[in-house]
């Protein structure tokens, strides 16, 4: 992280280098996020948080930060462009194509993106902060660009009243915008952004706290956005991008076996697609998107990856820890039924349990030994010198389950060996706790 940060790869202007074919393409910036996962992590195992490191990150970050808004943000009205973002074929087209002078694509995705990176800077500023109250002003300045790209994420035509799910918008000067009402991890992404304050953090940083109540009593007061909530107990303040009841009707969507939810996980693109292909015309050329579980049948990003299906696990793991996060603040007063129609209600840490579970069980054995990750070719894996090998395949079939693409991607993929010691950790403690009562 700090490597990628130094002059040799950051450009003057802050941008970051996207992948090894194109620099000069977006991918998602995640880069806070990942900063935060490495400093809890030592922190966790040592006691103490690395703050050099933070402050380190967090000073390249705010160019970036900087160059997003420049850059990318073309209206000024912190609703965001980006291009691909790292999902190659999940739109219709080509989304690195579609903005031009005569055209711009609103993404949902890029301005959830941006709300996540905004409170992944507040988080890191305040931790700075505790130790360093020169950090107390940028805190409260993220926060505020937090709730500016929350309301216009939820106040513009992004969201759609009828169907209840944030869509990329076309706009065109002569037509009325286009919502591109495709049911992918696009407009699920909205889920990411999502933090908690705790009560103890308000009162080691009071500037801060007075700074955020004047600008909750300011907002509301003049009829303004304002997605925060705070728990009964008071000891907790959730930040999301997202208002509870469109929560509810994103969840309804993600635990819908007929839609996103798979045996294996979340899809990157809605079932529902099966039978509800998608086209539209954009300069005289008529695009289309429906469900593709397997292999790539379209030949964007050179056909050798697709997100029209698959289970994806880096998208996963975004999903299962913010579903959790949205689940320690409401416990139990949020219930949700999970899967879609089966009666079943389940809090939203049951829920991240119930995700975790599933895509887990893409590698485990089943009675007759085989992985659903070797598909067909299980009779290979089972043999005496391979049953052990386990591959880390780039993505997964999203009705069966089966490896696909790199058959090594051991960087994301093994992102499941977290969830495995994440799950097997909460599962030994609350063994214990149910021993001791």
């Amino acid at each position: 992280l700090l490597l990628i940060m130094r002059e040799w790869y950051m450009k003057p202007d802050g941008q970051l280098p996207a992948y090894e074919w194109n620099f000069g393409d977006v991918n998602p910036p995640v880069h806070a996020w990942a900063a935060l996962q490495v400093y809890n992590i030592e922190k966790k195992q040592t006691g103490k948080g690395d703050i050099v490191f933070l402050k380190k990150i967090f000073q390249k970050l705010l160019i970036n930060f900087t160059w997003w808004i420049n850059r990318k943000d073309v209206n000024g009205n912190n609703i965001f462009e980006g291009g691909f973002l790292g999902l190659d074929n999940i739109g219709v087209f080509n989304r690195s194509f579609h903005n031009t002078s005569d055209m711009q694509l609103e993404q949902a995705d890029g301005t959830s993106w941006m709300g996540t990176y905004a409170l992944d800077m507040m988080d890191i500023a305040l931790e700075i902060a505790i130790q360093d109250a020169s950090f107390e002003d940028t805190a409260t300045k993220f926060f505020e660009h937090f709730i500016l790209i929350a309301e216009s994420l939820n106040a513009h035509h992004l969201w759609n009243e009828d169907d209840k799910f944030f869509y990329d918008v076309l706009c065109r000067p002569s037509d009325s915008p286009l919502p591109l009402r495709i049911q992918s991890i696009v407009g699920l992404t909205s889920l990411f952004a999502v933090s908690t304050i705790h009560k103890n953090v308000l009162e080691k940083l009071q500037d801060f706290e007075k700074r955020i109540t004047w600008f909750e009593n300011y907002r509301k007061k003049n009829n303004k956005f304002w997605p925060n909530e705070e728990r009964g107990d008071g000891e907790l303040i959730l930040l999301s991008l997202v208002p509870k009841e469109r929560l509810i009707y994103l969840l309804e969507k993600l635990l819908d076996e007929n839609g996103f939810l798979s045996t294996g996980g979340i899809r990157a693109l809605s079932k529902y697609h099966e039978k509800n292909s998608y086209s539209v015309k954009v300069d005289g050329q008529t695009h289309s998107i429906r469900y593709d579980p397997g292999d790539a049948t379209s030949d964007m990003f050179g056909g050798n990856s697709n997100w029209r299906g698959p289970v994806w696990m880096p998208i996963n793991y975004l999903v299962i820890q913010s579903v959790r996060r949205y689940g320690e603040f409401y416990q139990d007063n949020l219930l949700i039924e999970c899967p879609k129609g089966s009666g079943n209600k389940m809090n939203l840490c049951e829920v991240a349990d119930e995700l975790t579970r599933r895509v887990i069980n893409l590698f485990e054995k089943d009675e007759e030994g085989n992985r659903r990750i070797f598909g067909d070719y299980n009779w290979f894996y089972k043999q005496p010198e391979n049953k052990d090998l386990v591959l880390f395949y780039e993505y997964f079939h999203g009705d069966n389950g089966r490896g696909l693409g790199a058959n090594h991607q051991t960087g994301w993929t093994a992102l499941v060996a977290e969830l495995i010691s994440e799950y097997g950790n909460r599962n030994e403690k609350t063994e214990i706790v149910n021993e001791k009562s």
